[in-house]
């Protein structure tokens, strides 16, 4: 009985080495923006907030669970003072990051990539300032 036990062990384990051996991750797939620049000026009133509420400040996400609280009247500051917005570097801000997928999955998490143009809108509104518009 115990030979038995010891063989389906090493079968077991075999097979769970293999199945890990076999789960890596050996590519990251990086969502590439094909959206042309935004050159006319963005407001964050009229451009921004309204795409994170619609997509970003909904329940179980940002909207005040998970930081940043990006629900209309905490967004700005949570962005602004979270340190989420580089206007000196903008494609190296925390927040595009994430919307593009450089550094986490692309955001929103589980909605088509990049609705509303979103991506681009972030991207202008951070190099124009990151104004509070």
């Amino acid at each position: 009985m115990s030979r038995k036990l010891t063989i389906l062990g090493l079968i077991l384990v075999t097979q769970l080495v293999l199945i890990m051996n076999s789960c890596t991750k050996t590519t990251t797939v990086v969502p590439v923006s094909n959206s042309p620049a935004i050159t006319t000026p963005v407001s964050f009133s009229t451009d921004i907030q309204p795409i994170l509420t619609k997509n970003c400040a909904i329940s179980g996400c940002h909207s005040g669970n998970i930081a940043p609280d990006l629900s209309a009247g905490s967004a700005y500051d949570a962005l602004a003072n979270g340190n989420f917005v580089n206007t000196t570097t903008p494609s190296n801000s925390t927040v595009y990051l994430w919307l593009t997928g450089k550094e986490a999955i692309p955001m929103p998490d589980g909605a088509p990539n990049n609705p509303s143009n979103i991506n681009a809108l972030m991207l202008a509104w951070i190099t124009q300032g990151a104004l509070n518009n």
